[in-house]
């Protein structure tokens, strides 16, 4: 496993490195030895220390974590509790599935690009009626059951996921509803009713 330790506006001395490389491999490697990266960057701002880890597993999962403290020790291990519980939370919901993942997770790469307002466009509309849809970014995307998105979608604390359906190949996107409930798209399904 790759450990990756960053400082912002701080050094990161060869103590911390090293508590932090110990705590991380010891409490990584207890729940899941799947763990490819892990990045670590500790902050320092006005008068506290923002952590940030973030988790990337062989399964194409990615675990975000934050904590900040007094120092950047307390920081860390308060980030790395939260990382626990998560970590914790994917092993036991992993226990929960009956059925085990015959091939591995496929990962295929897609593209979003930025959509700009027209330019002939009344003048009379105001600037927010015309706004920039969304920012470009590349991205991929995994083939996954419909209960591994969900399970992604829980651990990951994202809005939502977007995957491909194994059982049809179609994208669909599972999401986080202002109830608290979860949703799920499927084009597939909404194209034969």
């Amino acid at each position: 496993m790759q450990i990756q330790i960053t400082g912002k506006n701080i050094d990161i001395g060869t103590a911390l490195r090293q508590h932090i490389e110990d705590k991380v491999s010891s409490n990584v490697e207890k729940y899941d030895n799947r763990a490819i990266s892990v990045n670590v960057t500790v902050e320092k701002q006005k008068s506290t220390f923002l952590c940030e880890c973030v988790l990337h597993l062989a399964t194409g999962l990615t675990l975000h974590s934050k904590g900040d403290g007094g120092d950047a020790y307390s920081s860390f291990d308060l980030c790395l509790e939260h990382l626990e519980t998560r970590l914790r939370r994917y092993k036991r919901r992993l226990g929960n599935h009956h059925r085990q993942r015959q091939k591995p997770v496929q990962i295929a790469d897609a593209a979003s690009f930025v959509i700009a307002a027209d330019s002939n466009a009344e003048s009379e509309e105001s600037e927010e009626l015309n706004p920039v849809i969304i920012a470009e970014s590349n991205t991929e995307i995994a083939h996954l059951s419909v209960g591994e998105a969900v399970m992604k979608l829980e651990i990951s604390n994202s809005q939502f996921v977007l995957f491909k359906n194994d059982q049809h190949e179609q994208v669909n996107i599972v999401y986080r509803r202002d109830d608290g409930n979860i949703g799920w798209i499927d084009p597939s399904r909404t194209a034969k009713s």
